[in-house]
Parts: C-alpha cells; structure tokens; sequence
C-alpha cells in the first residue's frame, strides 16, 4: 500500500485550494454562515461544472468522473481547511455514498446524474432525536400501502436538510431498515433548520406523517449500505479535521513569528514552543490515521470499519486541541469572536460530535478487534 499522493493528486490539492483562497475566504465564510441557506448558489454550480468535485467519485456510467477515494480524500482535506460553506459532504459522502452502495440500479441511473452535475442536493437523514448515530436506534418507520410507501416519524441533525432537494431516509419496514428517497416537495414532509454551535455547517430536523417515498433497492435490505456509508462519512469527516487542524496549526506559528513580548517574538518562549510542538505532533498522526482510512476506501478493505472508527476518534480529538491551543496562542485576540480562530474551535467541537463522538467511535473499534 502506497500512502503517498500521486503527482496528479497533488496537482488536484494545489487546484483545489486556490480555487478556495479565491472563492471562499475566511469572509466569505462569515458572510454565508449568516445566510439562511449557508452556501452561495453559484459557487456550487462552479464546484460542479468548472472542478467537476460533486462527479468525482461517481462513477461514469452515471455521469461521474469515476475517481477514487484518495483524490476525494484531497478534496475534504481541503475544504476542511477552508471551513468551506457547501452541501458537499452532505451531498457526497452521505447521499452519494448510500445511493452508490445500494444495489438499485436503476435508482442509480436516476438519482446520481443530478449530483454529478450539481443540480441536485442530497442527504442522508438518520440520526433521530436522541442524537445517536447507530442502526439500532432508528425509529422512524415506512409501510406499503397499495404499492406506495409512506414514512412516518422525524429525524434530527439532517445536514443540510434544509436545502437539500432529495432526502434518503433510514426506515424500519417490517423486513428490517431500509433505505428511501424523498422529494423536497413531497406532501405531509415538513422541514426545520436548527441553531447550533457551527454556524459554517447548517443542520435541520424533518417530519414524517405518511410521507410518500420511493424504496431503494430491496425492503429491509438497506443495512449494510447505511452502515458502509457511515464508514465511509467517518473518513471523509477526518480529513476535514485534519485540513482544519493543519490552517490553526499554521495560524499559531504565523502569529508566534510576529507578535512580540519583552521585546522578542512570543515564538521563542519555550510554552509557546511547546503548544506548537505538540499540534505539529497531533496534526501529523491526524493525517496518518486519515490518509490510511482513506486508502482503505479506495481497497474496499475489510479492515476498513475498524480503521474508519480510529480515525474519526483521533483526528476529532486531535483538531479539538489544536483549535483550543489555536486560541491559547492568539492570547486575548484569539478569545474574541472577531477573530478566525473561534470559527475552527466551533467547527472542531461540532465535528467532534458528528457520526458519533470519539468515545462511541473507541467503543466500535473495540467490538471489530474483539478477539
């Protein structure tokens, strides 16, 4: 296994991040996460007909770019860099992911077109009120009714929920979970967007009450492709963690070079040194156990549920203390809501939380090395 990127992913990388730095700087980002819709329309369109980013992992006989998940692991890291305001992951990791796993061919044919050329936003809605990310708790239900099915129940922390124009559900059918697509406009579906502590990624709560639902693939067959998809989400958060652990472990040493105390940088205090010491150690494990998850994806490795749940755990608990030593360095500047470094620490607290924290993730790690 090579974990080293290729020319060409590199090439990628260093696209990728100027067409941010040009797209979505750091105001841009302010500007947008106070939006009720918290993305800019045309920058999606850009991202789908100029990057080809939303086609990269679709493969081509669905109007996708048939890439890996190596040059999507470049694309997260940078995004995650960026505090990028979009539907992506929503729309890749999560909707894409489950419809690309099912075995619905011909949902396939119909659903991923419209994602890869970016007139469709998707999500995945699964979590519930109780906030858990595992099977096992969903609660919301779908039954046939003269050959039409209909879902009853909510679901909570939907990401990009509000915006999205396609929602597969995860629903109990008397056959087991299984999987659903839901229009934006589909009758007796109601839709909420929720505060909370990130404003850079909007999440909404949805209402179910006999709302009609296309079935995907075969009724109680969607476990295995839900639970393929939140390993697959699980990496792709990681890389996004570690993008953005890496610009607050950048931040920290530009602002060391340049302000000074008793008359010399503060970089050359031995504290200081040590608090960039130990991001520069927690941001290069981060990237390790991320790249390594990633490479796993891209093998379809069966190792990949257990590497998947370590990576998710280390790099939420890696880019937490970075974007907290972020702020320490920044000293009484850094505590301040004007300044970038707020926007990382709200970031790397939701992200810590998102698809389960790193105490539920050490749990599923434990239970795949179970011997």
């Amino acid at each position: 296994m090579n974990l080293s990127f290729s020319e060409e992913q590199e090439d990628l990388r260093r696209t990728i991040r100027r067409f941010l730095e040009q797209k979505s700087p750091v105001s841009e980002v302010r500007r947008l996460m106070d939006t009720t819709e918290g993305y800019d329309a045309a920058l999606w369109s850009q991202m789908a007909t100029e990057l080809g980013l939303q086609s990269l992992i679709i493969p081509e006989q669905y109007g996708g770019s048939g890439y890996t998940y190596i040059e999507l692991a470049v694309v997260f890291e940078e995004m995650g860099r960026a505090l990028l305001c979009a539907p992506y992951f929503s729309t890749v990791a999560m909707a894409a992911n489950v419809i690309l796993l099912s075995e619905d061919e011909i949902a396939k044919a119909e659903l991923l077109p419209g994602i890869a050329d970016g007139s469709t936003i998707a999500t995945l809605a699964l979590a519930e009120d109780s906030g858990s990310w595992s099977l096992e708790s969903i609660g919301c239900s779908a039954a046939n009714s003269n050959g039409v099915w209909h879902i009853r129940g909510h679901k909570n922390f939907v990401i990009d929920g509000h915006v999205a124009d396609l929602v597969i559900v995860a629903a109990r059918t008397e056959a087991g979970l299984g999987l659903f697509a839901v229009d934006k406009s589909a009758p007796r579906f109601d839709y909420t967007r929720i505060v909370t502590l990130d404003p850079t990624r909007k999440l909404a709560r949805m209402e179910f009450s006999g709302t009609p639902a296309r079935l995907i693939g075969r009724e109680g067959g969607g476990t295995e492709a839900l639970s393929n998809t939140l390993h697959r989400a699980a990496v792709a958060n990681a890389l996004e963690q570690v993008g953005a652990a890496q610009r607050c472990m950048e931040m920290s040493v530009e602002y060391a070079k340049v302000r000074t105390q008793f008359g010399r940088p503060i970089g050359s205090f031995q504290a200081i040194k040590h608090k960039c010491a130990d991001m520069l150690l927690d941001v290069e494990s981060a990237k390790s156990a991320a790249y390594y998850a990633a490479w796993l994806v891209a093998e379809n490795s069966d190792d990949l549920p257990a590497i998947a749940s370590m990576a998710k755990a280390y790099c939420s608990d890696a880019f937490f203390r970075t974007a907290a030593e972020n702020i320490q360095v920044h000293g009484g500047i850094g505590f301040t809501w004007e300044h970038d470094a707020h926007l990382y620490f709200r970031r790397a607290k939701a992200s810590e939380i998102l698809l389960g924290d790193p105490t539920y993730h050490r749990e599923l790690l434990a239970r795949c090395i179970e011997f």
